[in-house]
């Protein structure tokens, strides 16, 4: 909306005494501007309405009153702690995504996709949400319901950019990472079968990775600010051709939706870290991983999000591997055997004893080595 306005009072000032004074408006069209006003502008909403929506989530008791596999692999003081924290706090950072990318962005398809897909998988994680409250029941909506309809959103992202000519290279075209030329082209089938893993299993795996204080969204964080350079570098045509990577007109306006996710994660990081006053729920976790899936389709990069994002890949893997191993284990053996103690990974070190900060700040350092390897691969071809 800003970037409409100053364009538009700037054509009404145009051979205008006005002109001179309004010439600073040409800033808006700026991405790099219009970047740092996003993350700003999300950080501030963030910061000035948590308070208060911590307050009302408390006053309706939209907290967690049951044990989770979170608090059921701490100790008694961890559980008793974690016991009546509010969750569904992922509905303020959407709020402050929409209300900001409203402010910042100049639209266009692209765009449009990544926030309705947001706000359509945070109303999947808020049922999700609400369903544990009401039945104060940690397993919620039955996970089939949650694939089925992670499936049929990220195939509809996943077919209307195949059926779109200027988008359709985005699906047949498919790239790797340290690699200057598609590995596969015209594939259309695999195409969209890898747009939509990528979207799902990025979903799923930082809802995974949403069980201590501050991990999830610290490591949204780190990822996404390596997103930020990816966006604006698959936006601009000079540095993707310098860089040899997939140029996609209009991704620059998803640096400005990257932004906008990092100020609305660095804010709510303010009240989610370590003793946690509210958590991020499916209703943030789902919305955010998924987010990330998408972008990583829509800047024709859906494999570097598995180097970027490699604690959310060893969260989701550690689950696969102890689900797979035990049940074959089971059948072949007789017995059921696990390689970790417990599963998402943070969970097998918390039952080792190690301190939760200790745990989420290791992952903190892991998750920026992953995204240094991920941002080498820009220039190591």
């Amino acid at each position: 909306m800003l970037y409409y306005l100053s364009q538009h009072l700037l054509e009404l000032s145009a051979g205008t005494a006005w002109e001179d004074a309004l010439s600073g408006l040409r800033v808006f069209r700026y991405v790099t501007f219009r970047t740092a006003g996003a993350a700003v502008t999300a950080l501030g909403i963030t910061l000035l309405l948590g308070p208060a929506f911590i307050r009302w989530l408390r006053r309706v008791r939209f907290g967690q009153h049951y044990d989770d596999a979170a608090s059921q692999s701490g100790g008694r003081t961890e559980r008793e702690r974690k016991r009546g924290t509010p969750t569904m706090g992922g509905l303020l950072m959407v709020v402050a995504i929409d209300l900001t990318a409203l402010l910042w962005t100049q639209w266009n398809s692209l765009v449009v996709l990544t926030l309705v897909s947001l706000v359509g998988l945070a109303a999947l994680g808020f049922y999700d949400d609400y369903a544990k409250i009401a039945f104060q029941n940690p397993k919620g909506v039955h996970a089939r319901v949650k694939l089925i309809v992670q499936f049929v959103l990220a195939g509809f992202i996943a077919l209307y950019l195949w059926w779109q000519p200027e988008t359709r290279r985005l699906v047949t075209d498919i790239n790797v990472p340290f690699l200057k030329q598609p590995v596969w082209r015209g594939a259309a089938v695999a195409g969209i079968l890898l747009t939509v893993l990528v979207i799902v299993g990025s979903s799923n795996a930082v809802n995974l990775t949403d069980g201590m204080d501050g991990l999830a969204i610290g490591c949204t964080l780190i990822v996404t600010a390596a997103f930020i350079v990816f966006t604006y570098v698959a936006g601009h045509a000079i540095i993707a051709n310098y860089l040899m990577v997939p140029h996609v007109p209009g991704a620059s306006e998803l640096t400005v939706i990257c932004a906008a996710v990092f100020g609305a994660a660095l804010g709510f990081l303010w009240f989610n870290c370590h003793p946690a006053d509210v958590f991020m729920g499916d209703t943030g976790s789902l919305a955010i991983g998924g987010v990330l899936g998408i972008m990583a389709v829509l800047i024709h990069q859906p494999l570097v999000l598995l180097i970027a994002g490699g604690v959310f890949v060893a969260e989701a893997g550690s689950v696969l591997l102890q689900v797979t191993w035990f049940k074959a284990t089971r059948r072949f053996v007789g017995e059921g055997r696990r390689l970790f103690r417990m599963t998402p990974l943070h969970h097998h070190f918390e039952l080792l004893k190690w301190p939760e900060t200790k745990i989420v700040t290791r992952f903190y350092i892991l998750c920026v080595l992953c995204a240094v390897v991920a941002l080498a691969s820009l220039k190591l071809r």
